[in-house]
């Protein structure tokens, strides 16, 4: 098939030339190597796949030779794991430039970064840290997003994060620092639903008052994932963001309620530790397509 055209440029609230996302209102699945030849040979019946831009910034190899091949039957969603929005220092043009040649070279739906930070100076960090919710942060992360919407010429969807430490000198909530964020730059929404449940039982917040501050509105695309559990040293739940398991009963609910309020939605079912074979995963999508189905109903 084709390449699909892509929408014409608008304007963002920040004033720069951006594409709107057009992924399906569909499932997707996160694209793994150790499943790249079992898609090419069924073409399985799912609306998009999801790629960690990290991992293809590179100029060959076999990573592209599939995700080439792959990109011709399917819309693609990019996701990046390393731009550190939320960091103190400016970002990484030479970063920045390698997530734009990605983005030229294949042309994807839908761009998404996280609302954290991993980087601090030359060191970076194999993990997405939490950012304090005060004035000075708020300034810098929309700074960042403007000058990545800028450069990119597309908009950005900011992910809300998992966490599982807080700053005391926050002075804003999450909900309202994720708000402000999205009207004064413009953003899109990716509502990790898995990342909100995980923060919400962490920090002891009610998922539902939490729900209800956010810019649901803004929301573009949704994530499903699995979750570890633990117990902290005051044997309280904590829980982890493994990405390593189904997703949990407690999260496909809050997603049963999002989608009934919102609408069909591009949805991902993310799975990057303990991967398992292609069909599991197909199964969990035929699942949140079965949901999707029935918001479309309401």
């Amino acid at each position: 098939m084709n390449q699909p055209l892509l929408p014409p440029l608008s304007a963002s609230r920040a004033g720069h030339p951006t594409r709107a996302a057009t992924l399906p209102a569909r499932v997707g699945l996160g694209l793994k190597p150790q499943h790249y030849q079992d898609i090419l040979a069924s073409l399985p019946a799912v609306g998009f796949f999801e790629i960690h831009a990290e991992n293809y910034m590179v100029a060959g190899g076999p990573f592209h030779h599939y995700l080439g091949q792959i990109r011709q039957h399917y819309p693609l969603s990019l996701h990046g794991v390393g731009l550190s929005i939320g960091a103190e220092d400016p970002l990484d043009m030479q970063h920045l430039q390698r997530l734009a040649n990605l983005l030229e070279r294949y042309q994807p739906e839908a761009f998404s970064e996280h609302l954290a930070w991993s980087s601090h100076g030359p060191t970076f960090l194999n993990d997405l840290l939490p950012v304090a919710y005060d004035r000075a942060t708020l300034e810098r992360v929309c700074q960042h997003i403007d000058q990545t919407q800028s450069f990119l010429k597309r908009p950005m969807l900011l992910e809300n994060p998992a966490t599982y430490v807080e700053f005391s000198e926050s002075s804003m909530s999450e909900a309202a620092f994720i708000t402000e964020v999205v009207q004064r730059t413009g953003c899109a929404l990716l509502l990790d639903v898995n990342n909100l449940y995980i923060s919400c039982i962490n920090h002891g917040r009610d998922v539902q008052a939490y729900l209800q501050q956010l810019p649901l509105a803004a929301v573009q695309q949704i994530h499903l994932a699995g979750f570890a559990e633990d117990r902290d040293g005051n044997g309280d739940r904590l829980l982890i963001d493994s990405h390593g398991a189904p997703v949990d009963d407690a999260v496909w609910a809050l997603y049963g309620q999002i989608i009934a309020q919102l609408g069909p939605l591009p949805t991902l079912i993310e799975r990057d530790n303990d991967v398992p074979p292609l069909a599991h995963l197909l199964a969990e999508a035929e699942l949140a397509e079965t949901m999707l189905a029935g918001s479309r109903l309401l």
